[in-house]
């Protein structure tokens, strides 16, 4: 659906994005993941045409319009706190062109999409941030775009609500709908989509199909917990490091690490408490690919 092509974006002298180059299939949920600061939001907000100086090209295939085909989702809470949730979304359904009772149709259908239909009249100011979010979502969703860009959306919000926007991408994408879902939560992106792009510093490190990556990339685990610690001979198998209220082997081969500690803690009268493989996350495929962490601070 979109092609981007060394897309290069400088603020003054600084060097925000570094010749992107990414493809975005039709119906997928695509995740651009990596820590505040890498890029993800300037990126977004060229491929939305909020930010129209940049060099490179961009080009989506159906050859439509891209600003009527999109609905763009900020980080930010860009709503009028005085006004109904209702009056918000008629208000942004105006702005997309949209007139008397398709308008009206349109938000009461949204309201319901959103999980808000009860709260119609209530002004936004009195809602709670998970509510908030997603009112923010469904503004974006009035003209019915068939590509949804979506900028952090869950910031702040509470497990409910963070349950139910993740249902409402997954019913946007068996509508046929594209999703852009950027995020420096790497477990929300490894549950929702399909491919991801790694991103930091401005750059893409690496980019594929979700599956692809966590096979190609991230190196199993295993938990153990027991009244002993684990004897530094089990090195051998890979790293050790305490987590949580045990410790983490990473380790190559994590079948015979666990025969190895299943032995250890059975001649030693069986102090073993807890033994489990982990699977391979996300973050773990960053770490392997960047060789940096993951941060929270702007850069």
């Amino acid at each position: 659906m979109i092609t981007i092509t060394n897309v290069t974006k400088f603020y003054g002298k600084k060097e925000a994005l570094k010749q992107i180059s990414l493809s975005i299939s039709e119906g997928s949920c695509f995740g651009l993941v990596g820590p505040n600061g890498a890029g993800k939001s300037t990126l977004l907000k060229i491929i939305a045409s909020i930010i129209q100086d940049y060099h490179g090209n961009i080009q989506v295939t159906n050859g439509r319009n891209r600003k009527e085909e999109i609905g763009y989702v900020p980080q930010e809470i860009c709503l009028e706190q005085t006004l109904s949730a209702y009056s918000n979304l008629c208000f942004f359904g105006k702005l997309y062109g949209l007139k008397g009772k398709t308008l009206q149709h349109r938000a009461t259908e949204v309201l319901h999409q959103i999980g808000l239909a009860d709260r119609v009249k209530d002004k936004v100011l009195h809602f709670s941030g998970g509510m908030k979010r997603r009112l923010n979502i469904g503004c974006a969703l009035m003209h019915q775009p068939k590509l949804i860009i979506m900028d952090e959306p869950t910031v702040g919000i509470d497990p409910q609500s963070r349950r139910y926007i993740f249902e409402m991408i997954r019913r946007l994408q068996q509508k046929g709908c594209t999703i852009i879902y950027a995020s420096h939560y790497m477990e929300e992106v490894e549950q929702l989509c399909d491919e991801v792009a790694f991103m930091d510093h401005g750059k893409t490190i690496h980019y594929g199909k979700t599956g692809d990556l966590l096979q190609q990339y991230a190196v199993p685990a295993i938990f153990v917990k027991g009244t002993i610690p684990l004897p530094k001979e089990m090195e051998r198998f890979g790293e050790v490091s305490p987590h949580k209220d045990g410790y983490l082997l990473t380790t190559k081969t994590p079948l015979s690490a666990m025969e190895e500690v299943l032995m250890f803690y059975k001649i030693r009268d069986n102090g073993l408490e807890r033994l489990e493989l982990v699977r391979p996350r996300l973050e773990d495929v960053f770490f392997t690919v960047t060789g940096n962490k993951l941060r929270d601070e702007i850069i």
